[in-house]
């Protein structure tokens, strides 16, 4: 059932117009310029890891490749842009016969991504690669954040399962069906938005709300109606009154006289409020002495990364938790902010044109040039290194020593030696031909798992992580350099 589109967002509204209006007077302008077919290079990029972490999640790959094997623009968008009178004819004819024709390479999903490292790269006309900059952000951009959210957090709980909990605290519809999918991909194990599991085919789970046992004359009564209900795989909320003198009490008589019986075990008891670590251990042992050693306990309760590693600290019984609004809204950090540059363009002999956007704020200087990203390991431990970006046509010779280099300090110098790379980023469209198939999400997740243990531990820590690196080749450092250096002659000469 996995990639199926009965319900995505693109069979009930197409999302071909959701651009900023400046994509499209730019558009109109290249053609009126006649420079609409000139080849540009875009990259999508991050600057800063959210929540002062050490490293990201990439994610929505396969909604960018379904949003660009749809665009197509309707009579409806040309009669509207007709309407706002200041688009030309040639322009809305362009619009009309639209076809797609840029290649583009990105980061598979799942894969572990860093500051200034192109995510996606787009090669085609600059009507084009132009207008389609809001929507690469805006996909990648949500899908990352959420992605990497849940990776921490799901690496806080340690091999406890956590479940998604959060569409009803979600940015709308889109955010609550997507959040989820980038969830599962960072390391959730399940998700409460049942559309999900049928688009994405990732598993649902839920059990029942505290208006449930308000219901019932008696909690006992609402226990007893559930567990008679759900014998095989009975879970009951302890919380709604008091979880030590009324939830456990009626939860351990519901599972003495309704499961043992029938030769049946409880799943498991949820508490949603309260002190947990002093609840969970209370629980436990009031469980153990009642001959429930293995009935599990979910916690709920707006939880994130930082709670939960606490709450274990402290030495909290827990099996397995539900985190909504902090995971799904990214709530301590809820930007992620990727950004589209131009990097490069293509001269009429096929040559490339490395191009470059300078400011005071030495972090928004931007790297030049049509690039790719080695990986570089470990060839012992397998652990990642550093990140390379060479430009596009750079082959790295793996029997010789690597020379990497801080492309700030540059004195700062290592060589490495036993290593192997991996070229990260794969082409997705070829001339506008989506040429990639996206695997599962749930293979996606056990890759993420995979990749992300390749990290050091340092890298993986929640406060003051190292930092990851991510060099240039002495080949574009070179063309950095020489690009601001012709820039600041330039200034020079004006003042």
């Amino acid at each position: 059932m996995a990639n199926i589109t009965k319900f995505d967002v693109h069979n009930h509204r197409n999302l071909t117009m959701l651009v900023d209006f400046y994509e499209l007077t730019m558009g109109n302008a290249y053609l009126n310029s006649n420079v609409a077919n000139k080849i540009a290079y875009f990259d999508m990029f991050f600057r800063k890891v959210p929540d002062g972490g050490g490293y990201c999640i990439m994610a929505g790959v396969d909604q960018l490749i379904q949003y660009l094997s749809s665009l197509e623009f309707t009579k409806e968008d040309i009669s509207y842009l007709k309407s706002k009178n200041m688009f030309s004819d040639d322009f809305l004819k362009y619009l009309e016969d639209f076809k797609f024709c840029c290649d583009v390479w990105a980061v598979p999903e799942g894969n572990p991504v860093f500051p200034n490292e192109p995510l996606v790269t787009v090669k085609g006309p600059i009507i084009q690669s132009q207008f389609i900059e809001t929507m690469i952000l805006l996909t990648i951009n949500h899908q990352t954040l959420i992605a990497t959210k849940s990776n921490r957090i799901c690496r806080a709980a340690g091999d406890r399962p956590v479940m998604e909990f959060g569409s009803r605290r979600a940015q709308g519809y889109d955010g609550a069906i997507y959040g989820a999918r980038a969830a599962v991909i960072g390391g959730c194990s399940s998700t409460a938005c049942t559309i999900a599991d049928e688009i994405f085919d990732i598993p649902a789970a839920g059990t029942m709300a505290h208006s449930w046992i308000q219901l019932f004359e008696t909690e006992y009564d609402s226990f007893k109606a559930w567990a008679e209900t759900y014998p095989e795989s009975c879970v009951l909320l302890v919380d709604t009154y008091n979880v030590i003198k009324s939830g456990i009490p009626n939860a351990i008589k519901v599972f003495d006289e309704i499961l043992k019986p029938k030769g049946l075990r409880p799943s498991a008891i949820r508490i949603d409020s309260g002190d947990i670590t002093y609840l969970t251990k209370l629980c436990r042992k009031m469980l153990d002495e009642a001959g429930y050693e293995d009935c599990g306990i979910i916690i709920s309760n707006s939880l994130d990364e930082y709670i939960i590693s606490d709450v274990l600290s402290q030495g909290a019984k827990i099996n397995s938790f539900g985190v909504g609004e902090r995971l799904i809204t990214a709530k301590s950090e809820p930007v992620f902010g990727g950004v589209y540059k131009l990097c490069a363009i293509e001269e009429d002999d096929g040559s490339i044109t490395p191009k470059i956007k300078i400011s005071e704020n030495e972090e928004k200087i931007t790297n030049p040039g049509f690039k790719k990203i080695y990986r570089v390991f470990d060839n012992k431990t397998h652990t990642a290194i550093v990140d390379l970006i060479t430009l596009n046509d750079e082959v790295i010779d793996e029997t010789k020593p690597l020379e990497i280099f801080n492309p700030v300090y540059t004195w700062k110098k290592k060589k490495i030696k036993n290593y192997y790379v991996k070229d990260l980023m794969v082409k997705i469209f070829d001339k506008g031909e989506s040429i990639y198939q996206s695997p599962p999400v749930l293979e996606i997740k056990e890759y993420a798992k995979k990749e992300t243990s390749k990290l050091w531990p340092e890298v993986l820590r929640f406060e003051n992580p190292h930092t990851y690196y991510v060099d240039l080749s002495t080949k574009l450092w070179g063309v950095k350099q020489n690009l601001l250096h012709k820039y600041s002659e330039s200034y020079k000469d004006n003042e």
